[in-house]
């Protein structure tokens, strides 16, 4: 009987303040899961380019510990830190097989406020 390699979805929220970043197996059971803030970034570093890649990296060898191979990529946000962390969870040995930005976009924005009477 051969092995099955197993599969996730890496969530990648990337703000401009900090980035986050989420392993799920298919269910949607969290596997692991790693931030800028919790790797020891403060203040402006936490949005960083070297930040968002640190975080990719620890993830990605969290999730190969847990036995998750490959993983397919739904980017949210827009950070400084979106290409990095995709560098970083290939630097960290994760086989990316589908990259989906989910950033929500206004189609055609809020109402306008009434015009102001004199």
């Amino acid at each position: 009987m051969q092995k099955k390699k197993k599969h996730g979805i890496a969530y990648i929220r990337s703000t401009l303040s900090n980035t986050i970043i989420t392993v799920t197996d298919y269910r949607g059971d969290t596997k692991t899961w790693s931030s800028s803030g919790s790797l020891g970034f403060k203040g402006s570093r936490r949005s960083t380019n070297y930040a968002a890649q640190a975080t990719a990296e620890n993830a990605a060898r969290t999730a190969i510990q847990l036995g998750i191979k490959s993983v397919e990529v739904e980017i949210k946000g827009l950070g400084y830190g979106k290409e990095s962390s995709l560098r970083g969870l290939r630097l960290g040995g994760l086989i990316i097989t589908k990259i989906r930005d989910v950033t929500p976009t206004p189609h055609n924005g809020c109402r306008p406020p009434k015009k102001r009477r004199v």
